[in-house]
């Protein structure tokens, strides 16, 4: 009581009937126990505090003016907004108490609890709990300091538990969170009362996600369209309290598309466990999808025009993508092109024109008469093959019994570095980038002994199929509808390049850079015998010659026992339609490879430079023949001059080159005078417009300005009467 008090008893006994001020701060420490039980976000532990609180300041004839909740904030950091609002509180209001039910409610680290209580002794306001007797006598505080760092240890035992806990789950390959999209975690009770955790498969999105990691795999597609195209089809998030479900999109499939969980590994703490969980992608397709996504770092690009061609083609000048444009004549026509993506982002120097892509589609199907083979020879090839394939088998069976040692030698490895881990020896980051080599060696030991299984008969099957396939190859691109050629195009050809002709009617010429296994067997095919190490262009590889003699060394035929054993999924889906006689019939589409709705599509030089039927080009021949000029059929037929003459050139008709018929040159006077242009004189006495001028001027009448009208005078004083 201060010295004013004892002066003035009336002072005192005022002092004494006034209430103290207080506020109440309440926490729990996650959300689902502010949530459990149902109410307004509050669950069992809040309201309990709230009354306790309540209780207390009603003994110590106070009143809770202000309350301050928490709603799963964690004790060990002071960087809590209703804590922090309560501190600001204090220093701004005359408050003289701060209730808790319990030390631990304010902190369960010793900093913190010393730093808050420095904070409310600096605002005159003493620290209550509702359960422990602290005070500011010597036991009090002795009382506030061991219950302190009582609260702090159980907070760190708990974390250390915790942790031990998941570390142990996460090591025999159980889900320490949330599972992704996908799955579902699942709980369920066993006969003895004991709940399971586990995960199961979303059998509403799991087909999504094998989607698409299949999808993405052929490199078709970027992660945008992909999403936009799964998002269509009703893939969207698994839905929250708070956050309802949305469709997917780019930034989600991202997420899904780099989760290494579906295929089969559990992440804790920034090392991998093998998952119990059921794998939606196998190893080979989630490293497949990880090294596109890599060679995409700097974004994807959105294709406007799509096209069976497209990821086949490429500039042989620069080496960048051929791609595709559909420019508008001022008539409304549409040109379809193939570009050079070098030379249109001026990255390279290259001079690649562009070229409609009906051309290219006749050349490229011109390709496949390049690389099939003859009948006979098909058959030598085949016999060679087989016999070198059964000298293999005993090689196949010595390198799978060093795979099998390699694959013991890296899980012993893996299962060190875990110890090694534990006893403190490995830092995280380390680990890490060990587990991820040791990892990849795995995955790639797995995909050669799979693909090095015995399967002969497979194999034999599908070398059968392909020397068929590339027997008449064709007949079968040409009567393939446009998704199938793209499968021919993708199986038989790594890259087709367009290169510069000058002596072509086109002005390119294509050269293809072959796909295995048809680079090994037509490459080595056109080897001839006794020159087994004479690299030889897969680009310029034609019918197969009787003469020629295969010569395959036992390494080109291990390798291609490979490629038959496990095909490119292009070339088994072609092999399996041959098989089924899918190719017997003609099944292209009857509608253009190429269309646009703003006008009609040119599809060749010959229908961009003549709208004319036969008929026509007869007619328009003719009539040139007869003294006709090019001015005077182009207005006729409704072309352009230069169309015509590229018709009378085709005809082999000699163009009458720009000349003026002397004889009409009073009347082209008259007309130019009467304020006619130099091309609307030429349509009339049939010559060109420069034609006109040079006669005019030669006789002396003076050519107008571009728009102006020149002087009247008489044809007859033009010319010298």
């Amino acid at each position: 009581m201060n010295p004013a008090t004892v002066a003035n008893p009336i002072n005192a006994f005022a002092e004494a009937l006034t209430p103290k001020v207080a506020v109440s701060y309440l926490r729990v420490s996650t959300t689902g126990q502010a949530r459990r039980g149902g109410g307004d976000d509050e669950g069992f532990s809040i309201p309990a505090q709230r009354d306790a609180n309540k209780r207390k300041a009603a003994i110590m004839g106070s009143i809770i003016v202000k309350e301050f909740v928490d709603r799963g904030a964690s004790a060990r950091s002071a960087n809590r907004p209703e804590l922090q609002r309560m501190l600001e509180y204090v220093n701004d209001h005359d408050v003289d108490y701060v209730i808790v039910h319990k030390l631990d409610r304010l902190a369960r680290n010793r900093s913190d609890d010393v730093e808050i209580v420095r904070a409310l002794e600096a605002a005159n306001v003493q620290l209550v709990s509702t359960t422990e007797a602290i005070d500011q006598t010597p036991s009090g505080m002795l009382l506030h300091g061991i219950m302190s760092s009582i609260a702090e240890f159980y907070s760190r035992n708990l974390a250390a538990e915790v942790t031990k806990g998941l570390t142990t789950k996460a090591q025999r390959g159980g889900t320490v969170s949330k599972a992704p999209i996908g799955y579902l975690n699942h709980r369920t009770v066993d006969d003895q009362g004991r709940e399971l955790r586990t995960v199961i498969i979303d059998e509403e999105r799991a087909q999504f996600v094998k989607d698409a990691y299949g999808l993405y795999a052929t490199g078709a597609w970027t992660v945008a369209a992909l999403a936009n195209w799964l998002a269509e089809r009703g893939f969207t998030t698994v839905p929250t309290p708070k956050v309802p479900s949305k469709p997917m999109n780019e930034k989600y499939l991202h997420r899904v598309l780099t989760n290494p969980y579906y295929r089969g590994i559990v992440t804790y703490k920034g090392i991998q466990y093998d998952g119990r969980h059921e794998r939606l992608v196998s190893d080979e397709t989630w490293l497949k999808v990880q090294g596109i996504l890599d060679s995409h770092y700097n974004g994807d690009r959105v294709r406007k025009h799509n096209h069976y061609l497209k990821n086949s083609l490429w500039c042989g000048q620069c080496g960048e993508r051929m791609l595709v444009t559909h420019s508008r004549s001022a008539s409304g026509d549409i040109y379809p092109y193939f570009y050079c993506a070098g030379r249109h982002s001026k990255r390279t120097n290259c001079t690649q024109s562009s070229v409609l892509i009906y051309e290219i589609e006749r050349k490229v199907e011109d390709l496949y008469l390049r690389v099939q083979l003859n009948a006979t020879f098909r058959g030598h090839v085949e016999a060679q093959m087989r016999a070198e394939l059964n000298d293999a088998r005993s090689e196949v069976e010595r390198r799978r019994v060093e795979l099998k040692k390699k694959q013991e030698q890296l899980n012993r490895e893996r299962g060190k570095l875990m110890e090694a881990h534990y006893a403190g020896a490995i830092p995280v980051d380390l680990l890490g980038q060990e587990q991820d080599r040791i990892s990849k060696a795995l995955a790639s030991i797995k995909t050669e002994l799979d693909a090095t299984n015995e399967k002969w008969e497979l194999i034999e099957r599908n070398l059968g199929l392909a020397l068929d396939l590339a027997t008449d190859t064709h007949a079968a691109y040409l009567s393939a509808p446009e998704h199938i050629r793209r499968l021919f195009n993708q199986a038989f050809f790594e890259k087709i390049l367009i290169l510069p002709d000058d002596n072509d009617r086109v002005g390119v010429r294509l050269e293809a850079e072959l796909a295995e296994p048809f680079d090994t067997v037509l490459t080595n095919a056109k080897r001839p015998a006794g020159h087994p190490g004479e690299p030889r262009d897969s680009s310029s590889i034609h019918s197969v010659a009787l003469t020629q003699s295969i010569c395959l060394s036992k390494d080109t035929v291990v390798d291609l026992r490979r490629e038959f054993e496990n095909p490119c999924p292009h070339l088994k889906t072609l092999s399996l339609r041959r098989s089924r006689g899918f190719y017997d019939h003609d099944q292209r589409s009857s509608e253009p490879t190429v269309s646009d709705s703003r006008g009609r599509v040119v599809r060749s030089l010959g229908m961009a430079q003549t709208l004319l039927r036969p008929e026509q080009v007869d007619d328009l021949v003719a009539q040139y023949r007869e003294g006709a000029t090019l001015v005077e059929l182009a207005s006729v037929f409704g072309v352009n001059r230069r169309t015509v003459a590229t018709h009378l050139t085709r005809r082999e008709v000699t163009i009458r080159r720009g000349r003026f018929d002397p004889s009409r040159i009073h009347e082209a006077a008259d007309l130019y005078l009467s304020g006619l242009t130099l091309v609307e004189v030429g349509m009339k006495v049939g010559a060109g417009p420069q034609a006109v001028r040079r006669a005019l001027a030669s006789h002396g009448v003076v050519i107008r300005p571009g728009g102006r009208c020149g002087s009247r005078i008489t044809a007859s004083t033009a010319v010298g009467g």
